[in-house]
């Protein structure tokens, strides 16, 4: 079905025996990249419809038949759905449009009760089950699984790309959104052996507690339950059933909402539930990065306009902070400084001094001094004839911030977006103070900029937004901050930088940096 002007849905309808007309559910799958066709979401469908429900199972965009290529499952977070960030857009958001056309679609279907229409998923599809109950008051009942905890959890913990509200903390928490549902049916089901603890019992219950205070003022704390089960994350025959029975109550109008006996089903083989024969899906049906490069035309097409102000307000730059530098006893023939702000932050910086008419180049990496010491970008500075500043910036090197494993930066980028800033945001305030301070030191010597993968970003955001011309030397930086496979993997989440694109890409940036530009292995 068509969600957006050329923009399409792949799903599944599951269609009860009987003329109708039915109450209706949509069903929406979590991180299984098979989306929609993985035998665990499918269940749902059959066990809806063998029970008098139409169910209308989608792909999350990204996901299932919507992936890069048509029959190759992968995940559609990371940067591949946060890449989407970069246009002022977000994958929650996209996905919440997604499916309230997935309702006008059920509601469309003859056989079909319009004024009886639920929803219920796991995990990110439970997160999905929130948001769109709360949007849309077509939604009757609601049962989002292994998803409802707190929006400050979400702070340092694990959560999707697709769960992200960039902004979110600053203006409402997870209970928010819930009290939206009011006065609604809502039935929140969380797993005691859950391994993510942003979705432990206790986050939701905080949340829910906040929630029911808008039940209670509606005379509705009947609509309002949870289920807590002792199982690990996931949808399992128990939680079924309380769906079901949360469902006849609300849909139905039978029985009370307790749980009922799952029917029989027989699950189909996933190339049987395929819209289209492997690999030949139309273009029409596009997929993350046939939509990024859709959307990069667009902005090339007049929309861009490069500005310092904006460029500001995009990174989300606060204004200076008062800041001292201590210096420390040398080593190693480096000289050694700490920049501490009044903010909190404080910045090791390594020196080695210009001599005079010598550049002097603010030189970072992601993953701090020893990262860079491995890179071609200290081997060639070190040997160059220019003095050299070495910062660890924010999270990074001796500034590390703890990170879930397996997601280094990921979640500390992630976070700052929750809180209403950007990483690389940061980072150029810590350039800027490291500036500041190595002016006052060295007032006649030019400074340039160098940064090694994601901080060769913050290195060029840096030196566009100087009023003078600044060199830059930079090693793997990216030669556009569109998606691109490559790039994807070679960057963390600190490259997403909400509505960048909409300002400036890397050609516009080294323009307003106006300086020389030495590049080493640039990321297509």
């Amino acid at each position: 079905y068509q969600s957006r002007p050329d923009f399409f849905v792949t799903g599944n309808l599951y269609i009860p025996e009987g003329s109708g007309p039915f109450p209706a559910v949509i069903n929406m799958h979590g991180h299984w990249s098979q989306g929609r066709l993985a035998e665990r979401v499918q269940q749902r469908g059959h066990l809806l419809a063998k029970s008098g429900y139409v169910c209308l199972s989608v792909d999350a965009f990204g996901s299932g038949e919507r992936s890069t290529r048509h029959g190759e499952f992968e995940y559609h977070g990371n940067n591949l759905g946060g890449s989407l960030m970069q246009f002022g857009e977000t994958l929650m958001g996209v996905q919440v449009v997604d499916n309230m056309r997935g309702v006008d679609l059920l509601c469309s279907l003859p056989y079909v009760d319009a004024a009886r229409i639920g929803a219920t998923g796991a995990s990110g599809g439970g997160n999905q089950t929130m948001w769109l109950a709360a949007m849309d008051t077509r939604v009757m009942a609601a049962v989002p699984v292994v998803s409802v905890g707190s929006f400050q959890s979400y702070v340092m913990g694990l959560n999707c790309v697709c769960e992200l509200l960039p902004d979110g903390l600053t203006f409402t928490e997870e209970s928010g959104v819930l009290a939206l549902v009011a006065p609604r049916a809502l039935k929140i089901c969380n797993g005691l052996q859950d391994s993510n603890p942003t979705f432990a019992p206790a986050e939701m219950l905080r949340s829910l507690r906040e929630a029911r205070k808008v039940y209670h003022a509606l005379g509705k704390t009947d609509h309002l339950e949870c289920y807590i089960f002792n199982a690990p994350h996931g949808y399992w025959p128990d939680v079924q059933e309380e769906m079901l029975g949360w469902f006849e109550w609300h849909l139905k109008g039978k029985g009370t909402g307790r749980s009922c006996d799952l029917p029989f089903y027989r699950p189909l083989p996933e190339e049987e539930l395929m819209v289209f024969p492997k690999g030949q899906r139309p273009a029409k049906v596009c997929n993350i990065a046939e939509y990024s490069a859709r959307k990069a035309a667009e902005t090339l097409g007049g929309k861009r306009s490069p500005d310092r102000k904006r460029l500001e307000e995009i990174l989300r730059i606060r204004k200076p902070v008062n800041a001292e530098l201590k210096e420390l006893y040398p080593s190693q023939g480096w000289r050694r400084f700490t920049i501490s702000a009044d903010d909190g932050r404080l910045i090791p910086m390594l020196l080695r001094p210009p001599l005079p008419g010598q550049a002097l180049v603010i030189v970072s990496a992601p993953f701090g001094k020893p990262d860079l010491e491995k890179s071609k970008l200290y081997q060639e500075l070190s040997q160059a004839p220019v003095g050299l500043a070495v910062i660890d910036l924010w999270g990074c090197g001796e500034n590390e911030t703890a990170n879930i494993p397996e997601t280094p930066d990921r979640c500390f980028a992630r976070s700052l977006l929750w809180l209403g800033m950007t990483l690389q945001g940061k980072w150029v305030e810590d350039y800027r103070l490291a500036e500041q301070f190595l002016r006052e030191l060295f007032p006649q010597n030019k400074i340039a900029a160098a940064g090694l993968r994601d901080s060769a970003i913050a290195a060029i955001l840096f030196a566009a937004l100087e009023q003078n011309p600044v060199d830059l030397f930079l090693e793997q930086a990216p030669t556009s901050l569109q998606y691109s496979p490559k790039r994807a993997a070679t960057y963390t989440h600190a490259m997403l930088i909400p509505n960048i694109l909409n300002c400036a890409d890397i050609t516009e940036l080294l323009t307003m940096a106006g300086g020389k530009i030495h590049s080493i292995d640039p990321i297509e």
